[in-house]
C-alpha cells in the first residue's frame, strides 16, 4: 500500500463521514422561515450539537487538506 492509495482512502472516509455529519445536525430554521417569515431566533450550541458541529468542521478539513495534499504530491507509476 503505497501513499497514493492510503490519502484516497482518507479522502473518501473524510468525505463520508462530513456528510453523515452534516446530516445527523439539527436544522436551525423553522417550517416557517421557509415560506418568508423571520425565523428571530438564534440559539447556542450546546452539548452534543456543539461536539457534532466541531467534529463536522474537523472532518471538512481533513477532506480539503487531503485534496490539496493529493494535487501537490506528484504522480508516482
Amino acid at each position: 500500500m503505497n501513499i497514493d492509495n492510503i490519502l484516497q482512502i482518507i479522502t473518501v472516509v473524510s468525505a463520508i463521514l462530513t456528510v453523515l455529519s452534516i446530516l445527523l445536525q439539527q436544522r436551525g430554521a423553522s417550517l416557517g422561515a421557509g415560506f418568508g417569515s423571520s425565523g428571530g431566533l438564534f440559539t447556542t450550541r450546546r452539548g452534543i450539537d456543539k461536539n457534532l458541529f466541531e467534529v463536522t468542521i474537523v472532518f471538512a478539513v481533513i477532506f480539503v487538506l487531503s485534496i490539496l495534499v493529493g494535487l501537490i504530491m506528484p504522480v508516482s507509476n
